[in-house]
This record gives C-alpha cells, sequence and structure tokens, in this order.
C-alpha cells in the first residue's frame, strides 16, 4: 500500500502539472479542463479550485450507478487541482505559436505518463473515469457510447462557457488514448506480471507431451 502511494501522490500532481502545460499552450484542452475553463469565466473561481469541485461533483453521481470509490478516486478529487495550480504559477504563458506548440506537447506526453503512474497504482479510478464505468456497469451502455457522451456533453458546455477549444482539443481526443495505450503498461507492475504469467503459460508444455520431442 505505502509502494503504491508513493506512486499514485506525485503521479495525481504531475497531472495536475501537464494539464498547467496545455492551458499555457491555449491552443485547445481536453474537454473536462474546457468545462472547468468556461466555469471559471463565469464564476471567477481558479481552475485549479473548480477541478476539485467538479471532481467532488462528479464523484456524487456515482451513488446512483452505486460506484465505490478508492483512495486513488479521493486523492484524484483533492491533488489535481492543487497540482494545475502550481503548473500555472510555474509557468510562464509563451507568446510564439510554436512554442505554445511545444508546451502543449510536454503537457500531452506528461498527461499520459502521469496516467500511467496513478491507474497503475491500482488504488481506484479517478471521477470521471468510474463515472463513465459505472454508467456502462448499470445500464449496459458500451464504455465508448458513455465516454463519448459524456465527453462531448461536457466539451459543449464548456465551450458555450468560453472555455479554450481549438486544435490542442481535437489532437488531445485524438492521441490521448494511443499515447496511454504506451504508458499505462509501461508503468503498471502488475501488467507484467500477467505477461510473465501467460509467457510460461504458452511456454509450458502441454498434457501428455514430451518436452525432449520438441
Amino acid at each position: 500500500m505505502t509502494f503504491r502511494l508513493i506512486r499514485l501522490i506525485p503521479g495525481l500532481l504531475l497531472y495536475g502539472i501537464a494539464d498547467a502545460f496545455m492551458i499555457r499552450a491555449a491552443i485547445g484542452v481536453d474537454s473536462w479542463t474546457v468545462f472547468a475553463q468556461g466555469v471559471s469565466l463565469r464564476t471567477g473561481l481558479s481552475i485549479g479550485l473548480l477541478t476539485n469541485i467538479i471532481g467532488l461533483l462528479v464523484l456524487l453521481l456515482w451513488i446512483p450507478l452505486r460506484q465505490k470509490p478508492g483512495m486513488g478516486t479521493v486523492l484524484n478529487i483533492l491533488l489535481v487541482g492543487p497540482g494545475i495550480e502550481l503548473g500555472l504559477w510555474l509557468l510562464p504563458t509563451p507568446e510564439a505559436l510554436w512554442l505554445r506548440i511545444v508546451f502543449f506537447t510536454i503537457g500531452l506526453l506528461l498527461l499520459a505518463v502521469s496516467s500511467g503512474i496513478y491507474i497503475g497504482a491500482h488504488l481506484g479510478p479517478g471521477p470521471r473515469d468510474g463515472l463513465m464505468t459505472g454508467i456502462h456497469a448499470r445500464y449496459g451502455t458500451p464504455i465508448w457510447v458513455a465516454r463519448t457522451g459524456v465527453e462531448v456533453t461536457v466539451l459543449v458546455i464548456g465551450w458555450i462557457l468560453g472555455g479554450n477549444v481549438g486544435v490542442g482539443t481535437v489532437a488531445f481526443a485524438l492521441l490521448i488514448g494511443p499515447l496511454c495505450n504506451l504508458t499505462l503498461p509501461l508503468f503498471d507492475p502488475q501488467h507484467w506480471q500477467r505477461r510473465k504469467h501467460e509467457s510460461r503459460q504458452t511456454s509450458a508444455p502441454m498434457l501428455g507431451e514430451d518436452p525432449a520431442a520438441a
């Protein structure tokens, strides 16, 4: 448990800093950050604080879905927002387009890495991920339909409120899945244990087979 917490906490803070890189790039952000930006413009609250509040509100939606949060779920709500605020405080706002593209690229890669780190800790999904899986489990809705429906809804609302939708939003939607497909196994010890076990099963001789005959 201690080792997994050591992985989880830096992973969540890094996730927030990755978000900050993409926010500073100002060429478009992911749908949930678009939503937080839009609400921030209307309320005057900081994006980091709103990320915490939105995460808590999403967690309340788990109740009718009969989802149970883990320690990772709670820490996700508490730490990603401060990570964003820390990143926004540390990072300048670039003016040149090429530098904004660099910032966005760094943010996207860091977010994929941090996702692998914190999800690989296996201490519970984030509130938004749990919402998708909860809809799937409760109503039988395919995961991709549940995820797309929620993501598009918050994106449209955030855009109407004034959130930053741009080419970065499209790039994020297209690239974050393949990138996480690389980083999740890379930072998940259980993945490698499963691979090792499967490899042993595959290489083991079938019942009745003479290993010497191979």
